[in-house]
């Protein structure tokens, strides 16, 4: 489990395909403070297990489901990434929950900066944007973010100074991808409906089905 709190910025230094996937050597320092063989770390929202720790850095393994569901596959020596520890049971929690588990790929519609702050908007495919909602959390390349505005399949959030000079947003322009995590809380909440109803009648028939529109009538 992670925060979505970038801890600092690595650099790519080595891609080697081997029969599981893909494997990465990723040049990093605060990381590399108690970090142990086998243990998680998201790298650009991507949680992946340590196989390997040198001197300036570690090695990650990625399998190829999620090499494809990533931006993984376009990794590249001197690819800058956002790198984040698992949480420690004791540690403080600042974000929100992030697994790890990329859900998919956005695309960078617009990059607008005021000072060292900016907005940006990323465009979802219709099996991301139903997760969405105003103000709720979203994981973009791992990091914690508020949806500022939702319209059609765009969302906008908004980046603090500390987010954007110390994560690689501030490297990212119009065209290029992001990962993508939505909210869990969601996700779990599409279950628990999904598990109420065999057919589709929607969440204004649950709603009815429940007697809950009834309720508000009384009111």
């Amino acid at each position: 489990m992670f925060t979505g709190l970038i801890e600092e910025l690595g650099t790519v230094r080595r891609v080697q395909r081997n029969p599981e996937g893909r494997l990465f050597y990723i040049q990093a320092k605060k990381v590399l403070n108690q970090l142990a063989i086998g243990d998680s770390v998201a790298i650009d929202g991507t949680c992946l297990t340590v196989v390997s720790i040198g001197n300036d850095g570690f090695s990650a393994q990625a399998v190829q489901e999620t090499i494809e569901r990533s931006t993984l596959k376009y990794f590249m020596t001197g690819t800058i990434v956002n790198l984040e520890r698992a949480m420690s049971a004791d540690g403080r929690f600042g974000g929100h929950f992030v697994q790890g588990h990329v859900d998919g790929i956005g695309v960078i519609s617009s990059v607008s900066k005021s000072g060292e702050a900016g907005t940006i908007s990323v465009e979802l495919n219709s099996e991301l944007i139903k997760y969405v909602v105003g103000k709720g959390s979203i994981a973009i390349n791992g990091i914690s973010l508020t949806v500022a505005s939702i319209a059609g399949h765009l969302i906008t959030v908004a980046v603090i100074p500390v987010t954007m000079r110390e994560t690689n947003l501030h490297l990212k322009q119009k065209g290029d991808y992001v990962n993508i995590e939505v909210d869990l809380l969601a996700k779990y909440i599409e279950r628990f409906m999904d598990g109420y109803s065999s057919h589709n009648e929607g969440i204004i028939g649950k709603i009815k089905r429940w007697g809950y529109d009834k309720k508000q009538e009384q009111l």
